[in-house]
């Protein structure tokens, strides 16, 4: 049976609610979906869904795991290629800023992902968790990945998603870590301290490790060629450790 054939086949059983679901995948993909259900799970969030199956909770935090790898691995390639001459700190850092959460929370909107989700969960109080939107995109992916392979997964990505990043942007735009820190520390009423912990090398190449102290706790550390530098590295993992929005 041809593959039209039988989706239009099971169109006929969808429900007012699944056609329109569906249409919104196939405006989102470029394509009509082979499995719907994986798209329902896709968009149902862990702080949203109420069903659950022998004590555990029905949410799309696996198929967000799922994405989170094959997004990250279709942008790693992306920049690979794009930046020929650029070593792997500048790769990964620049990776790091297209897939965090705020990043992906507006490119969820853009796409309109946010909206559908808004409209399935109407009544719902959706702006307490800041990163519903990010997660359902990364759910998303995962899903299109199970429900049409790596290869229209990876184009989806390229064309729908990579094309509202503007990397130029992003790579001169530079994170000041240490400055989350210290004004989370102030919001938190917490003693903060930046401990240089050893200077290693020679007069030229020198590496400094630096270590971040919160309450006289070793939170994190980084390393970097400058002082400057491994306080960033530092703090860029201290963030990264207590969930600091970036």
């Amino acid at each position: 049976m041809k593959l039209s054939r039988l989706l239009r086949l099971r169109g006929i059983f969808y429900t007012k609610k699944d056609k329109r679901l569906a249409a919104s995948i196939k405006h989102m993909a470029g394509s009509k979906p082979f499995n719907l259900a994986l798209y329902k799970l896709a968009i149902k969030h862990a702080s949203v869904s109420d069903e659950y199956v022998n004590g555990l909770k029905i949410s799309n935090e696996r198929l967000e795991y799922l994405g989170d790898a094959v997004l990250g691995a279709v942008i790693a390639e992306f920049l690979f290629i794009k930046f020929p001459y650029r070593d792997e700190g500048f790769l990964t850092e620049t990776r790091s800023r297209m897939v965090n959460r705020e990043a992906l929370n507006q490119i969820a909107i853009k796409i309109g992902l946010a909206k559908l989700i808004s409209e399935s969960y109407e009544g719902r109080n959706l702006n307490a968790h800041k990163s519903i939107f990010g997660d359902s995109l990364e759910a998303l992916i995962g899903a299109i990945y199970l429900d049409r392979g790596y290869k229209f997964c990876k184009k989806f990505i390229l064309k729908r998603i990579v094309i509202h990043y503007d990397v130029d942007e992003i790579i001169n735009t530079t994170t000041n870590f240490k400055s989350k820190i210290i004004e989370w520390a102030q919001k938190e009423n917490k003693e903060v301290e930046f401990k240089m912990v050893s200077m290693t090398g020679n007069q030229r190449f020198k590496e400094f490790l630096v270590e971040i102290w919160i309450e006289n706790e070793s939170t994190a550390s980084g390393k970097g060629n400058t002082k400057k530098k491994a306080e960033q590295e530092a703090s860029k993992n201290a963030c990264e450790k207590l969930a600091i929005q970036i």
